[in-house]
């Protein structure tokens, strides 16, 4: 979770002012921010408009006239996690602590009035593609106009404008979202009743975006959507991600490009190539999985088997020097056998991928995989993630014994806190919040250094070392 009111003293503050910068602000909130990337840039483009409006983001949630969750809705467990601060927030209302409540996002959108419903006192709701109006909602919510309490849209025919964000990631790097929606139907996948089709942003926004977040400080761009490598194929009628890697690699003061979200359906050898010949793209393909027995490919309209996704993996490796590849996988989906898992278990042990997430099946009401047969128990289900997570620590271990003694490049997040020369970074292997960190000692350092790092040893899943030479 994201929360605006809580913000470490140590991270740098957000690149656009907390204020619209004159004159008497409209009005005080706090914003909430739950779930993935994709939709943390939804919350930076709703914190743009509110600024831009004259509304004052204040770190203290109590006294606020308003607060904003924007919520997660694809898994239970982030569901749980959505009304817990709904929940929360409602109560500081209770208490006359703040005055009104406005949800957003997935959960919202998902279950539109009925939320409304289970949760009569918050104040408003705002689907996916409602976003555009929340000044309008937020002028409402202080005018005590309740004739309108609900917002949604239809998913656009072209992915909105993700420009004038108030972003609250470090400074050093944001993310990028280069397409919305997914036409994709995974049997166990709710969010194209989220988010809708997959929508590109042409190409000239984005690398208008690119250039824009480089001037506001940006190093690290990482490139986000439900499925990146379908990017241009509803605008341009052929996917165009190899051509749109070109260009980002040109715009000045972008020193990391970091791919996520690679469906592995066109995965072609020239986006391979772009990649391996890239200056800026760091070696890192995020790539979900999801399994590897044919059955259970079959049964989650994954649209790949084993055969192609192994040879695809022999690919990437082969073509890319140095890959680390991030996937996740998903256990005790209905059906799996003791047999189909260990198969998984046995291909996740001969890959030795850098970095694996491993989740249980969450059945959800609105997907075809809950009119699947043989749903599994959910203490079987965790025994096997549990089983698989052990396997993947030996290999993340081996990897990380294997880096002591190299010289690593770190880029530099934030401090230690209470140290003057500890820092904490990450090396190209890493995305932010999702991967391993590298605690780093060094001198005159600061977040978005980049540093060269020599590895004396590791902590368990984090690697420990000292830098070397002058931060880049």
């Amino acid at each position: 979770m994201t929360s605006l009111p809580i913000i470490d003293p140590n991270t740098p503050a957000p690149s656009v002012a907390e204020t619209s910068g004159s004159g008497e602000a409209r009005g005080k909130y706090s914003f909430i921010s739950l779930g993935c990337p994709k939709n943390l840039v939804d919350s930076e483009r709703m914190l743009g408009l509110l600024d831009k409006d004259g509304y004052q983001l204040t770190q203290e949630t109590e006294g606020s006239d308003f607060v904003v969750i924007n919520t997660c809705g694809f898994i239970e467990r982030a569901r749980d996690e959505s009304f817990a601060a709904i929940h929360e927030m409602l109560e500081l209302k209770r208490q006359g602590k703040i005055k009104g409540v406005i949800v957003s996002g997935c959960l919202a959108e998902r279950q539109k009035e009925a939320l409304l419903e289970t949760c009569p006192e918050i104040d408003q709701v705002v689907g996916v593609f409602g976003r555009e109006e929340i000044t309008r909602v937020a002028d409402r919510l202080l005018g005590k106009l309740e004739e309108q309490r609900t917002v949604f849209k239809p998913a656009p025919v072209r992915a909105l404008n993700d420009r004038e964000r108030l972003r609250i990631t470090p400074r050093h790097f944001s993310y990028l979202k280069i397409s919305e929606g997914c036409d994709r139907l995974c049997t166990f996948c709710a969010i194209p009743k989220m988010r809708g089709k997959h929508a590109t942003k042409p190409m000239e926004e984005v690398i208008a975006e690119a250039h824009e977040l480089s001037a506001d400080g940006v190093r690290e761009l990482i490139i986000v959507a439900q499925d990146t490598t379908y990017y241009g194929m509803d605008l341009y009628g052929e996917t165009r991600l190899a051509e749109l890697l070109t260009q980002l690699n040109q715009v000045d003061g972008i020193d990391w490009i970091r791919l996520m979200y690679f469906y592995p359906m066109y995965i072609t050898k020239p986006l391979l190539q772009t990649i391996a010949d890239s200056e800026k793209i760091v070696p890192y393909v995020d790539i979900p999985l999801q399994h590897i027995n044919d059955t259970m490919l079959r049964r989650m309209a994954r649209r790949v088997t084993k055969s192609q996704t192994e040879d695809m993996v022999g690919q990437m490796r082969d073509i890319i020097p140095d890959l680390n590849i991030r996937t996740t996988f998903i256990t005790g989906f209905p059906g799996e056998t003791d047999e189909q898992f260990l198969e998984l278990a046995d291909f996740i042990e001969v890959q030795r991928f850098e970095r694996v997430g491993v989740f249980t099946y969450s059945k959800e009401e609105d997907t075809p995989a809950v009119k699947l047969s043989d749903h599994i128990p959910e203490e079987l289900m965790e025994q096997r993630r549990e089983h698989l997570m052990a396997i993947q620590q030996e290999v993340v271990f081996d990897h990380n014994e294997a880096k002591v003694g190299q010289t690593l490049d770190v880029i530099i997040d934030q401090p230690v806190p209470g140290e003057k020369t500890a820092w904490i970074g990450r090396t190209k292997a890493d995305a932010p919040d999702v991967d391993c960190v590298t605690y780093v000692t060094g001198q005159g350092l600061k977040p978005g250094d980049i540093v060269p790092t020599e590895i004396v040893m590791y902590k368990d899943y984090d690697l420990v070392g000292v830098a070397k030479g002058a931060a880049k």
